[in-house]
């Protein structure tokens, strides 16, 4: 898997999807790396799976404030 995928998927789910393109980039990410955290890696790769966590991240909490009255992130 090319880490730069990881990467476009995670910052393309900061404004779309980020529910699914979060995860998306987080496999990326991780597949890149050679799924070990024990040699190097680049550094794309792990960009990748931090960007995708973050975005998965603001995606739960935007969903569950969605979920309450106001319909307000906060």
């Amino acid at each position: 898997m090319s880490p730069q995928r990881g990467r476009i998927c995670a910052v393309a789910g900061f404004f779309v999807l980020g529910i699914i393109l979060g995860p998306v980039a987080i496999v990326c990410g991780w597949l890149a790396m050679g799924r070990t955290w024990s040699r190097s890696r680049p550094v794309t790769a792990l960009v990748a799976f931090v960007l995708g966590a973050i975005d998965t991240l603001l995606a739960v909490v935007w969903l569950a404030g969605a979920a309450f009255p106001g319909n307000g992130v906060f």
